[in-house]
């Protein structure tokens, strides 16, 4: 993976935390606590290749499916 492959996933999941962090009015910090304890993050990570072909509104909404699975109650 290029140093471009790796700031482009890193630009995705900020703009996705930032996004669930908004929906849910989160700070961006607790918005990526959230998602990091419950798996969300992990998901962004190993889904990437398909997640990022949806929209940001999509991938918050997987997230909060995600997240839920594991125990999250947003």
């Amino acid at each position: 993976m290029d140093k471009k492959d790796i700031f482009s996933k890193i630009e995705y999941i900020v703009a996705c935390v930032g996004a669930f962090a908004q929906r849910y009015s989160l700070s961006n910090m607790q918005a990526y606590a959230y998602l990091r304890r419950f798996t969300g993050i992990d998901f962004l990570l190993d889904c990437y290749a398909a997640e990022h072909t949806l929209s940001i509104d999509d991938a918050v909404s997987d997230l909060r499916i995600i997240c839920r699975r594991e125990g999250g109650k947003i």
